[in-house]
């Protein structure tokens, strides 16, 4: 594994060769300031990491105590989990808990609302 640069949250950001898959791009700070806006303006707020794939580098989905949620990459989970403790909120691994229901039903709210 390479290493390219530490970033402004004191966190290494991993090489993935000479090129980033063109359906890819890689986290920036903006990504993960979104993140910390979306947790300091929202009651209830947990961080759920989900894996790395093939188009698309590891992204962290913040959910609030409604359900509402958005989802930004963050380059590795060790990013989240910093930011996480940073503002003492918990992280999970959506592969090992899955999604809350409360996101489940802010969706089908926002599909009934819009349609």
């Amino acid at each position: 594994m390479r290493w390219r640069w530490r970033d402004r949250y004191g966190l290494r950001r991993r090489r993935r060769g000479e090129r980033i898959t063109k359906f890819d791009r890689e986290a920036t700070d903006a990504d993960i300031e979104a993140l910390i806006e979306f947790a300091k303006t929202r009651p209830g707020v947990e961080f759920y990491v989900e894996p790395e794939t093939f188009a698309t580098d590891t992204t962290a989905v913040a959910v609030a105590d409604d359900g509402e949620w958005t989802r930004r990459r963050v380059g590795s989970p060790e990013v989240i989990k910093k930011v996480a403790r940073d503002l003492a909120l918990p992280v999970y691994d959506v592969q090992l808990t899955g999604y809350p229901a409360r996101m489940r039903a802010y969706n089908e709210r926002r599909k009934r609302a819009e349609g």
